[in-house]
């Protein structure tokens, strides 16, 4: 099924696109749910359950403020993370219920953590309950966070459906299919895109909203190599972009370049924009806020180190990247998951990387059985990667997992643009192989916090 680039890219606040703006966008259905059943001014008590990954790992993720942020009616987009929404309600023990009434909300009793109960549709559950005076149960409802801010309610997810299918002129299920519609049509995968969301909004409007991604994106990134200080969370992880990016400035200016220093300069970028998520920064979903500094460090390695060589002026290739990108995310939406929780870290940083890859690999001219091995190359060398946050939160080891990813993603565009596009395995082969080794993978690495580096790094 296609998804749109504008669920793959989507502007919202750090640090997890499943356990922050997936919460969010759910309270915020829920409120407007409670809305349109014109019970609204009868609720005096709201109950919210989290299950499975989102209460092992949700107050390190920023879960329990993102139900305040939707429960008063925000939106994740357009959230300012400087203002002490939750801070308010942990002092008064009251909560603006779209921001229209204000009712009893206690942080610490009235969000429950079912730490041992996995819903069995999928690990990040939630469950919303409304009382009335009297106790009586007003409109009770479950969702589920699968990944990228993408939420789904339970009558949803049973019908294995986040939506109904787009009418767009291009429908793909697999990659050969992509392909194929590529080789119809005689255009490259980031034509399928834009015609895809031409047919969805008008065309300046997708313009725009591409470059407004891409500008969102650079603008985390340079407040990542800018911003010095402790990240919060109590692990004490020091900010490290900022010096990195002073010393090969200075570096830089003192003429002591060295040839493996625009590694360097991806690591950086990386770091920057992980920082800045980890801090609660406003950041873009690439595919995850956990994976969100993977896409913008190689797109500007692409801007500062590859675009001379490309046929494309740079804007058109920067949409070529994004568009492709968002492509490839899709196969790996249809066909397995970008959900941590669900696959482990293969899920988000070897899905961004992936999509890194093929990118680059379109911004540089590659043609589509190039772009589909450059994604393939970024995959393989990522399966069975694991999701264990130290204290369940998105710093150690996720913050060097995006410059790793980053580094990795145009290593894998490189190899692929060196041969002729020719390939042994398929990305279709190995988006099944993820899938499968995800759902063979313990859950104590799959974003639980139960397993890995999050109980054995004390020990190291």
């Amino acid at each position: 099924m296609y998804y749109s680039f504008f669920e793959i890219f989507s502007i919202g606040v750090g640090p997890s696109s499943s356990h922050t703006v997936g919460p969010m966008r759910a309270a915020k259905r829920y409120l407007d749910n409670l809305r349109q059943s014109g019970k609204f001014a009868q609720i005096q008590r709201i109950e919210v359950t989290l299950y499975g990954s989102l209460a092992l790992t949700g107050v390190g993720h920023g879960t329990v403020k993102a139900v305040v942020y939707g429960l008063m009616g925000l939106e994740a987009e357009a959230i300012d993370p400087e203002k002490p929404y939750v801070v308010a309600v942990e002092k008064d023990n009251i909560l603006h219920l779209g921001q229209q009434r204000a009712i009893p909300f206690n942080l610490s009793k009235d969000i429950v953590f079912a730490k041992d109960v996995f819903l069995p549709e999928h690990a990040n559950g939630m469950k919303f309950a409304a009382y009335d005076g009297q106790n009586k149960l007003l409109l009770e409802e479950v969702y589920f966070s699968v990944g990228g801010g993408t939420i789904v309610r339970r009558d949803e997810i049973s019908r294995r459906i986040e939506r109904e299918p787009y009418n767009v002129p291009h429908q793909f299920d697999t990659c050969r299919e992509l392909l194929d519609r590529c080789r119809k049509y005689d255009l490259d995968i980031s034509g399928i895109v834009l015609q895809n969301e031409v047919s969805l909004r008008c065309e300046p409007e997708v313009r725009e909203g591409i470059l407004k991604i891409h500008r969102t994106m650079q603008a985390s990134l340079e407040r990542g190599m800018r911003a010095r200080g402790i990240l919060p969370g109590g692990l004490g992880i020091k900010r490290r972009a900022s010096e990195i990016f002073s010393r090969l400035e200075e570096k830089f200016l003192a003429n002591d370049i060295d040839p493996l220093m625009i590694i360097d300069w991806i690591n950086l970028w990386g770091f920057a924009v992980a920082e800045e998520n980890a801090a609660g920064g406003q950041i873009v979903t690439a595919p995850t806020m956990g994976s969100a500094g993977i896409i913008p460090a190689v797109v500007r390695y692409y801007e500062r180190f590859a675009s001379a060589k490309s046929p494309f002026p740079i804007d058109e290739g920067i949409v070529k990247f994004l568009t492709t990108a968002s492509a490839i995310c899709s196969l790996y939406r249809t066909n397995a998951s970008i959900s941590g929780a669900e696959v482990g870290c293969q899920g988000e940083i070897g899905v961004a990387c992936s999509m890194a890859a093929a990118g680059l690999a379109a911004a540089m001219g590659g043609t589509n059985s190039q772009i589909e091995d450059a994604a393939e190359i970024a995959m393989e060398h990522n399966l069975g990667l694991t999701c264990d946050p130290v204290g369940g939160l998105v710093q150690v080891p996720c913050i060097e997992r995006n410059a790793m990813g980053a580094v990795k993603a145009v290593n894998a565009a490189r190899l692929a643009m060196r041969g002729d596009g020719e390939h042994f395995v398929s990305l279709d082969s190995v988006i099944k192989t993820m899938y499968r080794t995800g759902y063979d993978m313990s859950k104590n690495y799959k974003e639980t916090s139960l397993g890995g580096l999050a109980v054995n790094i004390s020990n190291c």
